[in-house]
């Protein structure tokens, strides 16, 4: 066997192997390119609170949160910037010490009169569609195990795709000069050029994507991660400080900074911290920024920008927008959701070719095979 038809076996069983959760993770991936909206939209009802003139403290809010939730690994709030209509959504950092499942939640607190509108497991639809499908996305519902395989796979299909790269090397070209037409002569050769031009117009971004929520999920391979998970979440230790007066000071310090998440600590050594988008600042950068404080002492700790980051830490801090796509407008955001499609339409493609191989007597390879 020559080195074509090997990759051509690399890249049709890789492709094969992981083609129906590859499906599913780009379904769910294209629905949550929207996620606070349709989350919003499904729930409006629930979720739209009256605005008065002004909200409860954040120092209330939290002690709403921790009363309901004894044992918290943390807690954060997610929208700080949302509209005076939209209701305080908070993100709750659980443990129920079993390793397969992934312990997050949500709870949504009306601001103004300190009602509870929305709480519990994102696992379980208690908090809605939305809610379970982000972490369904990232962990199949199946804990830290869950979110190591969507890493494996996503390693599995970044090898299907560097072996795709190779094997169509010389159809690159006339791709991206529009000189392959769609060959509509049978099912098979329709679906051998669709895998082709797919592919290959996908090719950049589809790395990127497959890259990027690989490293996203790379935690799930440290073993102290794995042991954590078996260990129950202790009593809350709270605050000793005013939530509201760091809120405050971080503001201060840095005047420019549009808060997108502020992480409330519910246990010991924990810090507490606002990360945002600077002003004028492109949203791809905008996960360098961070201030951070002592939530027992309230002493500050660290303030940092993208501009103060290494370099290989100011690659890392692109790699979440890069794979969410928040980084543009309503344009790029439609973008993501059409290629976000295409790892599954190519493994539904490339499944057809290998069924159509498969019942063949003869051989077929599609480098070589006139259409």
């Amino acid at each position: 066997m020559n080195l074509s038809r090997q990759l051509f076996t690399i890249h049709s069983w890789f492709g094969l192997v992981t083609g129906v959760f590859l499906l599913m993770l780009g379904v769910s991936g294209s629905l949550l390119i929207f996620k606070e909206e349709l989350d919003h939209l499904m729930y409006h009802d629930l979720l739209t609170v009256k605005p008065q003139e002004t909200p409860l403290t954040l120092d209330s809010l939290y002690k709403i949160a921790v009363k309901h939730y004894p044992n918290l690994d943390g807690l954060a709030w997610i929208n700080p910037s949302a509209p005076k209509d939209h209701s305080y959504h908070f993100r709750l950092y659980l443990n129920d010490s079993r390793l397969i499942s992934y312990d997050l939640g949500a709870l949504n607190i009306d601001q103004y009169t300190g009602k509870i509108l929305r709480q519990g497991r994102s696992d379980d639809l208690e908090v809605g569609w939305m809610e379970w499908l982000f972490q369904f996305h990232f962990s199949f519902h199946l804990g830290t195990p869950g979110a190591a395989l969507v890493a494996i796979f996503g390693i599995a299909m970044l090898i299907s795709v560097f072996t795709g790269l190779v094997i169509y090397r010389k159809y690159i070209w006339k791709v991206v000069t529009f000189n392959v037409p769609f060959n509509r002569k049978n099912r098979r050769t329709l679906s051998s050029s669709l895998h082709r031009i797919i592919g290959v117009w996908a090719l950049i971004f589809n790395v990127v994507i497959l890259f990027t929520g690989f490293w996203l999920n790379l935690f799930s391979f440290e073993k102290k991660v794995w042991e954590n998970e078996m260990i129950p979440t202790p009593p809350n230790t709270l605050v000793n400080v005013s939530l509201d007066s760091l809120y405050a000071k971080a503001l201060q310090k840095m005047p420019d900074l549009t808060p997108t998440y502020v992480y409330f600590p519910t246990q010991p050594k924990r810090t507490f911290s606002v990360r945002g988008i600077l002003k004028g600042q492109n949203p791809l950068f905008a996960g360098g920024n961070s201030i951070q404080f002592d939530g027992q002492t309230g002493r500050f700790l660290s303030q940092t920008t993208f501009e103060d980051l290494s370099f290989w830490r100011r690659i890392k801090a692109t790699f979440y927008p890069l794979h969410v796509g928040n980084f543009g407008g309503i344009l790029l955001k439609i973008l993501y959701i059409i290629i976000g499609l295409t790892p599954g339409l190519l493994s539904v493609t490339g499944f057809l070719l290998w069924r159509r191989r498969k019942k063949k007597t003869f051989n077929y390879f599609p480098i070589t095979q006139k259409e």
